[in-house]
């Protein structure tokens, strides 16, 4: 470019920026032209990384497992990009025709229109623009990357010489780098269409429930006059008639330019509104109403990704990485099993109850939680008494955490012990003469359980608990004084450990106390002292399920960025934690107490007989009820699903929710096995091998 072509583009940049920013009554003295800089207006920039990969802030989506159903969003701004191929073409006729007439023959730039603004505003002392497409592009890309910080984004749009003269390059530059095509579908995507949605593909949504490729004439005249002013003119929360008059205007200047015909542009003018409003959730309270119960789900899905490095180093950067990020997200949650798991809590408490019954559904082998049911509704909604927290709270009852500890899970926790003295070498067939007292060696202080200061449980049913019992019987009949004694022969500190390999995290500050540093003496761990969680409880057992491979608990299934590229903090991530051979020993004397059979047809007994027979399939199981039954649980397993419930009073542990409800528990369980594997073959489980079910071995320990 020589020497006059450059004087003769200061002339139109300087006349640009007096019209952009309403500099009417006068030119800018000479002295501030000359003290820009000559190289300050240079035709051409580097362009920042905001125009070159731009990141504009676009909504997360959290599908169910079919990858359809969708749960909820997470956004700042309702934006989600589309191709500009997948906008109607009136669409993007009707944005030229409202924003920028010239723009298809403007190289960024237009001087024309720099021209006239810059005539009208030294006449009329008015405020009229010349910002090009392009530019305005500019503006909005830069305000709203996410990579910068607050200050660098509030650059962009302040009223100053020094930001219309970068934005006038930075457009010239961006026109020769990409196509016009491309510059018209960032613009698309990134403009403030007002009610709430950024982007195109957001306002067809929001104001006609419809798609971008789907605009008609008159929604497109619309939406494309929603920019100039998109908060007063918005028909939905602002001014009706405002919209209507910018749509004819559109159609107008759509006929003017030759785009559509008048008859067409006359009968688009005539149409109503025509709106159909629909608002795009956002976040875990805004869950369909119908579906108040995926709330619990997707509050625990954000617990996960808070706790995710791969998303930022705090969680507050996670929690903007999600809000801005356009993932799309399919979860493990499968809406089918999550309707029946919710159906069978309601059977055993109504909504209505202050007590619950939080229950989680596992599959085994990837840690994936298809279900997390309580009979709560998600919701900040007030309850009719405002110390109540049911039927409606946003508080974790299934997976624990923001403060909720835990329930005590009684004898499901017997299953440590089966492990860790599998783990050390003794056999199923270990046998010890259960009688309805055993004082151990574990001080304690008080209480009814304390014999002399020593922790001596005893047999809740000892007619039919005592006698001579091997891990089998003793598992099917959950014999206190056996784990007992088993637990004293093998160290109550690796039924500890054994607990923590499997995925019991400890949340109340005593238990986690009692873990760290008086183990070895917590005799009466094994009997399910310990706060748990029905999540945790119910992985812990699919763990035996999967033949020892522990999996994370995820509530996730895929995770793709806005590229479509899969990543990998979606994927399961296991490890195993259990020699194979032990982890089928458990399994095998877990058949027992859910009245299946184990494989050396040892079982004699168990404390829900009616399971196994109502399902058909080959089952395993356990379940527990705490000091006086304030808390009731169950659990089975299958090797494709792990299911945990567990009965109590989240905010009354003195309320004791009595033996009785484990029967409608049981029923509940059943049904909600057979109901989500109705699909799936009846798979056995591996038989153990004579030498762990029946001979002393060396110990063995996991991978």
């Amino acid at each position: 470019m020589n020497r006059a072509h450059l004087n003769k583009l200061f002339t139109v940049l300087l006349a640009g920026v007096l019209a952009g920013l309403a500099l009417a009554a006068a030119a800018l003295p000479a002295a501030l032209v000359f003290g820009l800089g000559f190289k300050n207006l240079m035709p051409y920039a580097a362009l920042p990384e905001s125009l070159k990969t731009p990141q504009p802030a676009q909504r997360s989506n959290l599908y169910a497992s079919d990858g359809r159903t969708l749960i909820t969003s997470f956004y700042v701004e309702d934006r989600v990009d589309v191709p500009v191929g997948e906008v109607a073409p009136v669409m993007r006729q009707a944005i030229v025709a409202a924003e920028d007439v010239r723009f298809y023959q403007h190289h960024g730039v237009d001087v024309r229109g720099v021209a006239r603004a810059f005539t009208a505003n030294r006449r009329d002392g008015t405020r009229q623009g010349a910002s090009t497409l392009t530019m305005q592009y500019v503006r909005n890309a830069l305000a709203g990357d996410p990579r910068l910080t607050e200050e660098q984004r509030a650059r962009a749009t302040e009223i100053t010489v020094g930001r219309k003269i970068r934005e006038m390059r930075y457009a010239l530059a961006l026109e020769r780098r990409i196509s016009k095509d491309e510059i018209l579908g960032r613009y698309l995507n990134i403009a403030y269409f007002g009610a709430g949605a950024y982007g195109i593909a957001a306002a067809s949504k929001r104001y006609f429930s419809t798609t971008p490729a789907k605009l008609t004439m008159a929604q497109s005249a619309l939406l494309a006059g929603l920019v100039r002013s998109p908060d007063t003119d918005d028909p939905i929360n602002g001014d009706a008639d405002s919209a209507l008059g910018r749509r004819a205007y559109v159609l107008d200047r759509m006929v003017e330019t030759g785009q559509v015909a008048e008859a067409d542009a006359a009968r688009a003018k005539a149409e109503q509104l025509n709106l159909k409003p629909s608002a795009t959730p956002n976040d875990c309270t805004a869950v369909p109403a119908a579906h108040s119960d995926w709330g619990f789900f997707c509050d625990w899905f954000t617990q996960w990704w808070n706790a995710q490095p791969a998303f930022g180093k705090t969680a507050d950067e996670r929690q903007r990485t999600l809000r801005r990020g356009g993932w799309s997200i399919v979860s493990s949650l499968d809406a089918d099993v999550q309707a029946k798991a919710t159906e069978q809590v309601l059977r055993i408490y109504p909504n209505t109850n202050q007590r619950a019954a939080p229950t989680a559904v596992v599959q085994p082998g990837t840690g994936r939680v298809l279900a997390m049911a309580v009979n709560r509704n998600y919701s900040v909604a007030p309850n009719t008494d405002a110390r109540q927290n049911y039927p409606n709270t946003v508080n974790q009852l299934v997976a624990g955490g923001a403060g909720i500890e835990g329930y005590q899970a009684g004898s499901t926790f017997k299953l440590f012990a089966l492990l860790a003295a599998l783990e050390s070498g003794l056999p199923l067939a270990t046998d010890f003469d259960a009688q309805s007292v055993f004082v151990t060696d574990y001080p304690i202080d008080g209480g009814p359980a304390s014999c002399g200061g020593y922790w001596c449980p005893e047999n809740a049913n000892p007619s039919w608990m005592n006698g001579r019992r091997t891990m089998w019987s003793a598992f099917g009949r959950s014999v206190n004084t056996y784990f007992a004694w088993l637990t004293e022969r093998v160290g109550a500190d690796r039924v500890v450990e054994m607990a923590e390999r499997l995925g019991i995290v400890f949340r109340s500050p005593d238990d986690a106390k009692l873990a760290r540093e008086g183990a070895k003496n917590w005799g009466a761990f094994t009997l399910g002292v310990s706060a748990t969680t029905p999540l945790d409880l119910a992985n812990a057992y699919a763990t035996v399920a999967a033949e020892g491979t522990w999996c994370r608990p995820t509530p996730v299934a895929s995770i793709t960025d806005p590229s479509g590229r899969k990543i990998a903090a979606g994927n399961p991530d296991c490890r195993q934690v259990l020699d194979t051979e032990v982890a089928r020993a458990a399994a095998d004397a877990a058949r027992c107490p859910v009245g299946d059979q184990s494989m050396y047809r040892r079982c004699d007994g168990g404390t829900a007989e009616d399971l196994a027979p109502g399902l058909h399939r080959p089952l395993a199981g356990k379940t527990g009820s705490s000091d006086r039954n304030a808390t009731e649980t169950v659990v089975a397993f299958t090797p494709q699903l792990s299911v945990a419930t567990i009965a109590a009073n989240p905010d009354n542990p003195q309320d004791a929710v009595g033996g009785g409800v484990q029967v409608r528990q049981i029923d509940a369980v059943g049904r909600l096995l057979a109901y989500a594997l109705r699909n799936q073959p009846a798979l056995d489980f591996v038989p153990p091998s004579q030498t762990v079910a029946f001979e002393r071995t060396s110990p063995r320990t996991g991978d």
